[in-house]
């Protein structure tokens, strides 16, 4: 047994996972309720909620991007804002999704009794739990498998529902869409509170990001194509089902699209819509179990849980002691508990976490640190994210007391945890414990924030360390203050090397000074690589200079912020040109200038060459 997992899920895995963890309930038993709210401008209320999950899409993305780690959303809290709003948001996280996908599971009762008439409550109850069993054997036995199961699921399920939109389109009454607004404006916010929920499982993926292949490209667009997707399938299924449904059939029903599937095609069409919704359950809670089974072992690696719920089985690489506790609170709440009751709990839980998710991007970014490097940035920044913020309160304020008050009871029960169990177990800092060092000037003794995260880079982008790298990660690097002349800049960096190779300081400024004589070693304006062939063999070495007021050359107006100056003997002459080439990738990077220059010491100067994209020696 072990705690690594593996990557094991493509582009179309986490479409699949991410279109069947959305599509249920929102558009097989949400419509007749917020029908009954708004009437058919409940088209407007589930593009409303569309547009409120936009923010959260892309900064989840960012997130994911930056940190693909099993836990999402509770890694990026823990890592923003500190491990004790990291404990709420792991409990908070886990509980919504296993009550979801549990609700879900049950859920196919109402759906089930349309196609077998005389199966009763406990019957239902019985199927739900042998199919959570069977996806947490699945789960267990390889996230590949889920995945392939997952993608079957959602492609039937779509299938189903072009089918019905093409065939319902032709059928629908334009008198059905009149008036169109009867309850006035006012009851379009509302339902969109309502039917918001109906978006949630977009980002479940991110708890799953540590075993999706090419994270960086696979996570922002698998979601954006679900998105799109099911934001399509949502506004066309309901447009039709309004035109093809009476208006008092439709309001209130818990069965609005097989309704409008007997419209037109009879018993034969409520059997098969209501097979699409028991698929649609069922996409929804296998990628429920998936994705929160990782928080308990993302909790676990973190030292916030006992280590029992991070192990892996040695052969699938997946958290068997995790899947198995998340099935079995699943499997207590469908069989116990009268689930629906707590779902409005669960969605006011997936709303604070959403807030919280655009809170981790600013605080994110705001932290300055360096390797925080995200494939994809959340476009508009800050302003979506804090259109986000006040948009969720604005949501949540609408939940009402009882969910609220429980929300509370979680955050209490995070901070017991921390300080009862957590607080003496865990020593890493937060990236807002960054923000609070720039504005006290204090600097901060710990930089695990800064390590892992750039343990997080190099796994994400495979980065193998060649040669180049090696000289980096031992060299000395010189932050210079200041704006000194090259003359004076070389003596100490032959000082420098003197200590590395057999060459004198002497013989080195000689040397140095003769190579500047003969051609200047300014490459570009602001970049020059001195560089020289010393005598002895097998010796090379570099030293990265930055300097932001800039060196002055005596022949140059241009001042250089950034040198690389390399000594090697000729027997190295090879591996010479194969560093000039790797510093040419290395600065023609688009955000090197950045990067570099916003560096805050050596350390990070030296990750930004370590982390960078060049192309590396096999």
């Amino acid at each position: 047994m072990c705690s690594m997992i593996k990557r094991q899920l493509n582009l179309l895995d986490v479409f699949c996972i991410s279109t069947g963890a959305m599509i249920s309930s929102g558009i097989f038993v949400l419509p007749g309720l917020a029908y009954a709210k708004s009437g058919p401008a409940m088209i407007l209320a589930y593009m409303l909620a569309a547009i409120l999950v936009i923010p959260s899409l892309f900064a989840k993305a960012e997130l994911a991007t930056a940190m693909p780690k099993s836990g999402g959303i509770y890694f990026y809290i823990d890592r923003s804002l500190g491990p004790w709003l990291g404990i709420f948001g792991g409990f908070a996280n886990w509980f919504s999704l296993s009550f979801k996908s549990a609700f879900a599971l049950v859920g196919m009762g109402g759906f089930a009794v349309l196609i077998f008439p005389n199966i009763d409550i406990v019957q239902i109850k019985i199927i739900s739990v042998a199919v959570c069993l069977i996806f947490a054997l699945t789960n267990i036995l390889s996230v590949k498998v889920t995945g392939r199961i997952q993608v079957i699921l959602v492609f039937l399920l779509l299938a189903v529902l072009t089918l019905y939109i093409a065939r319902g389109f032709i059928s629908t009454q334009p008198e059905n869409y009149r008036p169109f607004m009867p309850m006035g404006f006012s009851s379009i916010i509302a339902t969109a509170g309502l039917v918001f929920v109906s978006f949630g499982g977009l980002t479940k993926i991110a708890s799953i990001a540590e075993e999706i292949e090419d994270p960086g490209k696979n996570i922002p667009l698998g979601m954006l194509l679900s998105f799109l997707v099911v934001t399509l399938l949502y506004l066309l299924a309901i447009g039709v089902t309004i035109g093809i449904v009476p208006a008092d059939e439709l309001r209130n029903s818990a069965i609005p699209l097989s309704l409008g599937a007997g419209k037109i095609l009879g018993k034969p069409g409520v059997i098969v819509l209501s097979i699409a919704a028991i698929m649609a359950f069922i996409t929804t809670a296998n990628a429920g179990i998936l994705a929160a089974s990782r928080t308990p072992m993302a909790m676990s690696r973190d030292q916030l849980l006992p280590k029992i719920f991070a192990k892996t089985n040695q052969r699938s690489k997946t958290p068997v002691i995790s899947i198995i506790f998340t099935t079995a609170f699943m499997i207590i709440v469908i069989v116990f508990l009268n689930i629906e009751n707590l779902v409005k709990t669960a969605s006011t839980l997936k709303i604070l976490l959403f807030l919280m998710n655009n809170i981790s991007v600013i605080i994110m970014r705001e932290s300055k640190i360096q390797n925080y490097r995200p494939k994809f940035k959340v476009p508009l920044y800050p302003f979506l994210p804090i259109f986000a913020i006040i948009s969720y309160v604005i949501l949540l304020v609408n939940m009402g007391w009882i969910p609220l008050l429980i929300s509370f009871i979680f955050f209490v029960l995070g901070i017991i945890i921390y300080f009862a169990y957590a607080r003496k177990k865990i020593d890493r800092t937060s990236a807002i414990m960054h923000i609070i060092e720039r504005i006290s000037a204090k600097e901060l003794k710990s930089t695990s924030l800064e390590d892992e995260l750039r343990q997080i880079v190099i796994t994400r982008d495979e980065i193998i360390e060649d040669r180049f790298d090696k000289l980096i990660k031992t060299c000395d690097i010189l932050d210079v203050e200041g704006s000194p002349e090259i003359d004076e800049l070389i003596k100490s960096i032959s000082r420098l090397f003197e200590k590395r190779c057999n060459v004198s300081k002497d013989d080195l400024i000689m040397g140095f000074n003769k190579r500047e004589a003969q051609s200047s070693t300014i490459i570009k304006p602001g970049l020059a690589i001195p560089h020289i062939i010393i005598p002895g063999k097998k010796c090379f070495g570099i030293i990265p200079v930055r300097c932001k007021k800039g060196i002055r050359f005596t022949d140059s107006k241009e001042l250089v912020h950034t040198m690389f100056v390399l000594i090697g003997t000729l027997d190295e002459r090879s591996y010479h040109i194969r560093a000039l080439m790797a510093i040419a990738n290395l600065v023609q990077e688009s955000e090197f200038d950045k990067l570099w220059m916003s560096a805050r010491n050596t350390d990070e100067l030296r990750d930004v060459i370590l982390l960078s994209n060049r192309k590396r020696e096999s």
